[in-house]
């Protein structure tokens, strides 16, 4: 089953779709920045789940961040997991730098 991934920056979200069909079989919404991405929530279809349409989204996201050298925020539940059992992609997950503490 072939997954076509693409960035819809319009949307503020990736797309997933299967075999050319005009609705997404799933999404990864974000919020960019200059320096910044943070994926914020991860939906696959339930006709879709367990086919590899969530890996195809966060491997693609993933790998367009890092080409544009962009450091990863994870709010999502589903990009934590998924970033925490690949960890050839943990070297772009946003770590704070400031020394403020309450």
């Amino acid at each position: 089953m072939p997954v076509e991934v693409s960035d819809v920056p319009e949307e503020k979200r990736y797309e997933a779709r299967v075999d050319g069909e005009s609705e997404p079989a799933g999404i990864a919404q974000y919020i960019r920045t200059a320096e910044l991405i943070a994926f914020v929530h991860t939906e696959v279809d339930p006709a879709y789940e367990g086919r590899g349409v969530g890996s195809a989204l966060a491997r693609t996201a993933l790998n367009e961040a890092r080409g544009a050298n962009l450091r990863v925020l994870a709010t999502c539940p589903f990009f934590a997991g998924w970033i925490a059992r690949h960890p050839e992609y943990q070297d772009l997950l946003y770590q704070s730098r400031s020394k403020v503490s309450d």
